[in-house]
């Protein structure tokens, strides 16, 4: 169960780090509050996942899922570049994310 809350806090980072973009410095109201709100929920899960899981592989996904999700809407939502070796980084990160699953005695 534990590594479902992990997933439920990695997509929460996804939600709000695309939020921040919407925020415009935190200087529009609605935008800020739901992006607070989804760092909270996101960090929230990210502790409850890490009362056995270790903390050093909880992280490492939980920051694996934002990155990876941020940078692929990002390429969709704000035309960011969308070339091979980006793709590939994005490729290597995923794989990185699953190493540190397979082998987590969890």
């Amino acid at each position: 169960m534990n590594w479902i809350y992990l997933f439920i806090a990695g997509l929460l980072e996804i939600a709000w780090a695309i939020g921040l973009k919407y925020t415009e410095g935190w200087t529009r109201l609605w935008p800020s509050v739901i992006t607070g709100v989804l760092m909270i929920a996101s960090f929230y899960f990210l502790s409850i996942a890490v009362r056995t899981l270790p903390i050093g592989t909880a992280y490492a996904v939980w920051t694996g899922i934002g990155t990876v999700g941020a940078a692929i809407l990002g390429m969709f939502l704000f035309e960011e570049p969308k070339d091979a070796v980006r793709l590939l980084c994005i490729a290597l990160i995923i794989a990185g994310i699953a190493g540190l699953k397979i082998t987590s005695p969890n």
